[in-house]
């Protein structure tokens, strides 16, 4: 693929158009104005209202953070920075004419763009999902309707078990409600742990009281009773009040249709985050851009890689000509009484040796990960001090340096407490 190429003076000649307020959008427009200004910015947010941080949604929903903390300073310094912001939904854009139209009507011209639209939940299909007392825990309307279902007492089914998932269900438990957890795969949260702290999880669970069950389809929900009757594949129904879904999320990309910019699943970037047209940037969900392992097109749906992602971006919208460093997967969280946390390669088939650490116990664990001698990746279930890990961890693995100490040692090296 081609990626478009403008001169600094080009880019600069006529206003920035920035489509999203998260976290790429808002980056975005700090890197902007910290090399350029005076130039005009125009941020368009489809939710509207002020911007949030969706990565603090469940610590809000289970009474670890008030509602206030919610809402990003920066933001409140549009006026001060000269930014206009305008509650809107892009519907189409025609890039032979730097243009771009929204929903009601209203069409901006830009001299650049950058496409930071963000994600949004997905449903699985499953007879009956879309019905009322069915929800994702993704913005911040999904936040209003839960705090108003998570009552003591009441029984929650959580369908799915990643991150989002997980903490829905701990949220549930630490409110005292009663919570039964459906996943399709053999284990839980596949996609971001290896079997042996899979199964940490699923005991640590157990012992604070949800149902798990794996391996199975939630085939339909039918509303009764007052509640719902959740009809799963070769296991008995299960009764809730309500139900919390987390399935995936997709790029909202949908406005780009017959614009020329190239894009499947999400929108290929280069290091620069430009896309194939020479004045349209992409970041953070809505973008696949290069990895610090080399790969070309890889999307991490997380927020750090959407801050810097939408930083490099609002840069070269600015002017300059920088590149991004490639992003690194990086989960980690605190539920059910354990630092849970993944980085990096480490499943067998993308690594070709492992060194683990496994606490007395039998709670703490750790695999570090390696390919040809080099870190490249981090399995973890541990103490909340052995997050400091992964902060450390983080710059060897991305620039590929070596770790100048013996596996066992990792932890005096770090100077960090895995257990």
């Amino acid at each position: 693929m081609r990626f478009g190429y403008l001169s600094s003076g080009e880019r600069c000649k006529l206003k920035a158009v920035v489509i999203g307020n998260g976290a790429a959008g808002l980056a975005a427009v700090k890197s902007f104005r910290k090399y350029d200004k005076t130039s005009p910015i125009t941020v368009i947010s489809k939710e509207g209202g002020e911007a949030y941080s969706r990565v603090l949604l469940p610590y809000v929903l289970r009474g670890k953070l008030s509602y206030d903390k919610l809402f990003l300073p920066f933001a409140k310094e549009f006026g001060r920075l000269g930014v206009e912001y305008i509650e809107g939904e892009a519907v189409s854009l025609d890039t032979a004419g730097d243009t771009l139209s929204l929903a009601d009507g209203t069409k901006l011209s830009y001299g650049s763009l950058l496409v930071a639209s963000g994600s949004s939940a997905l449903w699985p299909p499953v007879k009956g999902i879309t019905q009322p007392g069915i929800y994702h825990l993704w913005t911040r309307s999904d936040l209003d309707a839960l705090i108003k279902e998570f009552r003591k007492g009441r029984k929650v089914l959580v369908i799915g078990s990643g991150f989002v998932s997980l903490q829905a269900a701990w949220a549930a438990r630490t409110l005292e409600l009663d919570v039964s957890l459906v996943e399709i795969a053999d284990r839980l949260m596949p996609l971001v742990l290896d079997e042996r702290a899979s199964a940490i999880m699923a005991q640590k669970m157990d012992e604070y009281g949800v149902e798990v069950h794996t391996s199975t389809i939630t085939e339909e929900i039918v509303r009764e009773d007052g509640g719902f009757t959740i009809k799963l594949k070769d296991k008995p129904a299960i009764r809730a009040n309500f139900i919390v879904v987390g399935a995936g999320v997709g790029a909202n990309i949908q406005f780009l249709e017959g614009s020329g910019v190239e894009y499947g699943r999400t929108i290929p970037v280069d290091r620069y985050m430009r896309t194939n047209i020479a004045n349209v940037y992409a970041a953070g969900d809505a973008a696949a851009g290069p990895s610090a392992f080399g790969d070309e097109h890889v999307t991490h749906a997380l927020w750090p890689t959407a801050m810097e992602m939408g930083g490099v971006a609002g840069a070269n919208m600015a002017g300059r000509n920088v590149e991004y460093g490639g992003s690194l997967n990086m989960n980690v969280t605190q539920m059910f009484g354990v630092t849970v946390a993944s980085m990096g390669k480490f499943n067998s088939k993308d690594i070709d040796d492992a060194f683990t650490y496994d606490a007395e116990a039998g709670y703490g664990y750790c695999k570090l990960c390696y390919n040809d001698g080099l870190i490249v990746g981090i399995c973890l279930v541990g103490t909340p001090e052995a997050v400091a890990t992964f902060g450390k961890l983080r710059p060897i693995i991305r620039r590929r340096l070596a770790a100048n100490c013996a596996p066992a040692k990792l932890d005096a090296f770090l100077n960090v407490r895995l257990f």
